[in-house]
């Protein structure tokens, strides 16, 4: 069914860039690694950054279901992947780093990340510590969001060592993908940086802003989050909220609701000079499209939006099943959530496959 729906995308696809004539199966691997922040927001403080990589991987290999949930009881319909197989040629692919959102994980996005390695991406994506569905939460991994694209850096890194990935990636060709808390992420190691004071200033005025209000995966409030990046442990990292965290290589950028976009310096947009774009929902309470992926649009040059209508923030996760739809608050869609995949796949598609080469 993905491959089927992949294709599908792909014939769209192709009437502006030259595409593969047949998708590959995805392959996946685990690795793991360090960043030094990721002890400050890890619940056992633990340096440990987990990795999953996806790739085209060769025909006939034995794909797995990547779906989330107990047995007989399917939360979200993900997709599947061959885990370790072998790459599908000896060329050498793009490069795409991915980030997932707030309390998200890797496997949650893979609906996309799969569709991509099918189409020929290599994509590096990380479970970011702290702040991921597979762990326990913590406020600091909340809080301390400008340290995020240091885990992607990492996990570039882990993956070039790798003797089985490292001769497949084409680097010159590098991208990066985020939604929601990772869409900042995607923007701020593509050159953005983070203002703590405005983003307290905007909530300030707007308390009732998706972005200000405290959220479901594990609630903070601006109060709770002020207090503990006063704290001996987190101020020394807070004092560096502002730097430089660009991921050096980047080439184009695309985020899905961007959420937490208040909290940029609104300057060093202009400093962006890679590609962007943005897709998003219209009807996105959490991260609303004015003040998050509205305004990137309007504050990076020739930056491209897209907005949906009738889509929320929630219908970017991977799709819900009956049941979910039943019991979970992020499962209550108003638009298929296919359709939504299908743009968000067709516009990536297109957007990377312009802004360095098809794959």
């Amino acid at each position: 069914m993905t491959r089927l729906f992949t294709l599908l995308t792909i014939a769209v696809a192709a009437m502006v860039f030259v595409a593969p004539a047949k998708a590959s199966p995805a392959g996946e691997r685990h690795l793991e690694t360090t960043n030094p922040t990721a002890a400050l927001r890890d619940a056992e403080h633990r340096a440990l950054v987990r990795i999953t990589v996806w790739y085209p991987a060769a025909e006939g290999v034995a794909e797995q279901s990547l779906d989330i949930g107990a047995p007989g009881h399917v939360l979200f319909y993900v997709g599947d992947a061959a885990l370790n197989a072998p790459f599908a040629d000896d060329r050498r692919h793009p490069v795409i780093l991915f980030s997932h959102g707030y309390g998200g994980s890797a496997r949650m996005m893979a609906w996309f990340t799969t569709v991509m390695a099918q189409q020929g991406y290599i994509v590096i994506a990380v479970d970011h510590p702290g702040n991921n569905s597979v762990d326990k939460m913590t406020v600091a991994g909340a809080t301390l969001f400008w340290d995020r694209p240091g885990d992607l850096d990492a996990a570039l890194e882990r993956v070039k060592a790798d003797p089985t990935l490292s001769g497949h990636m084409d680097l010159k060709r590098l991208g990066i993908v985020g939604f929601a808390s990772g869409g900042f992420t995607a923007l701020e190691a593509s050159g953005a940086r983070t203002d703590l004071n405005r983003f307290h200033a905007f909530c300030a005025q707007h308390p009732d802003d998706g972005v200000c209000k405290p959220q479901p995966e594990l609630p903070v409030t601006l109060e709770q989050a002020s207090a503990a990046l006063e704290a001996p442990e987190l101020a020394a990292d807070a004092h560096h909220a502002g730097d430089d965290h660009s991921i050096r290589g980047v080439r184009a950028t695309f985020v899905m609701a961007p959420a937490f976009v208040q909290a940029f310096d609104p300057a060093s947009f202009a400093a962006i000079s890679t590609p962007v774009a943005v897709i998003l929902g219209e009807a996105d309470s959490v991260a609303p499209a004015h003040t998050n992926g509205g305004l990137v649009a309007r504050s990076i040059p020739r930056a491209q939006l897209k907005g949906l209508p009738g889509v929320g923030h929630y219908d970017f996760l991977s799709i819900c099943s009956d049941e979910a739809r039943a019991t979970l608050l992020v499962c209550q869609n108003d638009v298929p959530q296919g359709q939504t995949h299908h743009d968000a796949l067709e516009m990536a598609l297109i957007f990377f496959g312009k802004a360095m080469g098809p794959p």
